[in-house]
């Protein structure tokens, strides 16, 4: 299959334009972030992700006031620094073997 220079580059240009369209559309939807107080938030299906944990173990960390959590219009959203807060104060580092025979 032989193709010409100028269809080539017609369909390279337009491969271009749609890269371009989406790029515009992830950086318009990063701006959409909900925030309070220049704050960004997360709600649960960000913070499942991120956390990489079970729908019943983020409502245990709610529910045992672990994490907090704010909502708006019925929906569930977390400050990012309470997230960051929640994971320096719950997931410490590991007690080495030698330290715990002590």
């Amino acid at each position: 299959m032989n193709i010409d220079k100028m269809e080539f580059t017609a369909w390279m240009e337009r491969i271009m334009n749609r890269l371009d369209i989406l790029s515009e559309d992830i950086n318009g939807a990063r701006k959409h972030h909900a925030s309070i107080d220049g704050e960004e938030l997360l709600d649960n299906q960000d913070l499942l992700q991120m956390l990489k944990i079970s729908p019943r173990s983020l409502q245990r960390y709610r529910s045992s006031g672990k994490l907090p959590y704010y909502t708006i219009s019925g929906k569930l959203y977390y400050k990012l620094s309470d997230i960051h807060q929640f994971l320096r104060e719950c997931f410490t580092t590991p007690i080495s073997k030698s330290k715990a025979k002590k």
